[in-house]
């Protein structure tokens, strides 16, 4: 494991200790883009602390998280920071959130960790190393075909052109036979169950690259797939993200155009 790897998870492990503080208990929720778009004292504290922790390591290094805008430097490389990714289910005190974070150098992601803390799974990808979990290699699924596919996406915070797409995508999904489609309210862990297998294929109109960068190494790093809805190559700003085990991309992509 290299010393940015260990670094990065201490960091999570010391925000998880204070996910795990509020959990389950009464917080304030305030709103940002739109009222479906929440934060909370949590997701807050959980940024200063990685923030503060990765900047005591790498001062000279960047900074692209969810709640605030930081400085900007000349290095090349940027700590991107989703604090609490699932805020609604965490203030709801549902179990599905997690702490993201991945290293980029330039426009390449070089590691990516996503932990959920709840469940103390811990998912790692360093570039051209694998992926896995809690320190055993994983794998993306071996279902060949759309028909036989568990299906996830998630719902954007727009509630009018974005939500009304998806709907329709989930009607042809069905319509095309798969197994099922389930809607879990993380994208990152999402994304981790795609690497993992225990999905085939995920998809989300808009997603910002505090959401999808560290689990987008890790699918790829399992032998998965990401790409926007055209078959494009994402990049480090607000995209359509298509995941799959790579065998059904085609598939979904067809669906999705």
């Amino acid at each position: 494991m290299n010393g940015y790897l260990a670094l990065a998870i201490s960091a999570a492990r010391r925000a998880a200790l204070i996910l795990m503080d509020y959990y389950d208990k009464k917080i304030d929720i305030s709103y940002k883009s739109s009222h479906y778009d929440w934060v909370t004292s949590a997701d807050i504290e959980s940024e200063k602390t990685i923030v503060s922790f990765l900047k005591e390591q790498f001062p000279e290094h960047n900074i692209l998280a969810e709640e605030n805008k930081y400085p900007q430097s000349d290095s090349e490389y940027t700590w991107v920071i989703d604090p609490l990714d699932g805020t609604i289910n965490f203030a709801h005190s549902i179990p599905q959130f997690c702490i993201s974070i991945a290293l980029v150098k330039k426009t390449t992601i070089q590691l990516g960790l996503v932990y959920d803390p709840v469940k103390d799974e811990l998912f790692c990808a360093e570039k051209g190393k694998g992926a896995n979990l809690n320190r055993q290699k994983i794998k993306v699924s071996k279902t060949d075909s759309l028909y036989n596919a568990l299906l996830t996406t998630g719902f954007y915070y727009d509630r009018d052109e974005q939500m009304i797409k998806t709907l329709e995508n989930i009607k042809k999904f069905f319509k095309a036979g798969i197994v099922g489609i389930r809607r879990f309210g993380s994208a990152a862990l999402d994304l981790c169950n795609v690497a993992c297998g225990r999905g085939d294929g995920f998809w989300e109109f808009s997603l910002s690259p505090w959401d999808f960068a560290a689990g987008k190494l890790i699918v790829e790093e399992a032998g998965g797939k990401i790409s926007n809805n055209k078959g494009k190559t994402v990049p480090l700003k607000p995209s359509f993200i298509v995941a799959s085990n790579r065998k059904i991309h085609d598939e979904m992509l067809k669906l999705l155009k």
